[in-house]
């Protein structure tokens, strides 16, 4: 673009950047054998079940998280007015969301008052405390929202390609996250994410990178949960 620096220009499309130098790690969260036994119909049903208990208590700690991006927001964006509008979209869907999960507990017999976080989704929602502080900028925590909810829609939209045998009785759960509005709404982070590290410090622009890097491995170790790791 004309007027930018070679240096601003590599700096517009970090996440892209990202996403080509660590692929084998992100496609390692997107394309778990655990999605993988989803689109391929082979899923021990049993899995399904131990990821729905232990995401609905990781959802319940995802709210308060995005409520502090969201005032993180609100003092640290060059365009809170139309990022908190974007991140107050998922706040609201987040109530959605976790009435979907009880409706699917009950459904697939999954008592969630009895359900014990597992050591992944205890380390994972630690680090998404970490996140809270005030000392942690707001393009860290953006960069965070927006890589968790990038896997979910990656991991899930795969399972819903053409030619996938993904069961009937799990296509609302693929498309609950895998549909194109829920991509969209990714997208729309991801731009906030951009737009906020083009204009950051090298510091923080490696603190990004390595909490880019820390959600993509806590997914994978949260997919090894339900796919029959502890």
């Amino acid at each position: 673009m004309e007027g930018k620096t070679r240096e601003e220009m590599g700096k517009s499309m970090m996440t892209e950047t990202w996403l080509r130098k660590h692929r084998s790690l992100y496609l390692g969260a997107t394309r778990h054998p655990f999605i993988r036994s989803i689109r391929d119909g082979n899923i021990d049903l049993s899995s399904f079940k131990t990821w729905l208990g232990q995401d609905y208590i990781y959802v319940r700690a995802f709210v308060p998280f995005v409520a502090s991006v969201l005032t993180k927001a609100w003092k640290g964006s060059d365009d809170s007015s139309s990022d908190m509008e974007v991140i107050l979209g998922g706040v609201a869907a987040l109530n959605d969301e976790i009435s979907w999960f009880k409706k699917e507990a009950s459904k697939w017999g999954v008592q969630l008052s009895d359900i014990v976080p597992q050591k992944a989704n205890q380390d994972y929602c630690r680090f998404l405390e970490s996140l809270m502080i005030p000392e942690v900028e707001y393009t860290i925590a953006i960069t965070a929202f927006w890589a968790i909810e990038a896997v979910y829609q990656e991991s899930f939209a795969h399972c819903l390609e053409d030619g996938t045998k993904t069961p009937a009785e799990l296509q609302e759960t693929c498309q609950r996250w895998g549909n194109e509005g829920f991509g969209q709404y990714c997208n729309s982070l991801r731009k906030i994410a951009d737009r906020q590290l083009e204009k950051a410090s090298d510091d923080i622009i490696t603190k990004a990178e390595v909490t880019f890097l820390r959600v993509v491995e806590h997914e994978v170790e949260f997919w090894n949960m339900s796919h029959g790791g502890t």
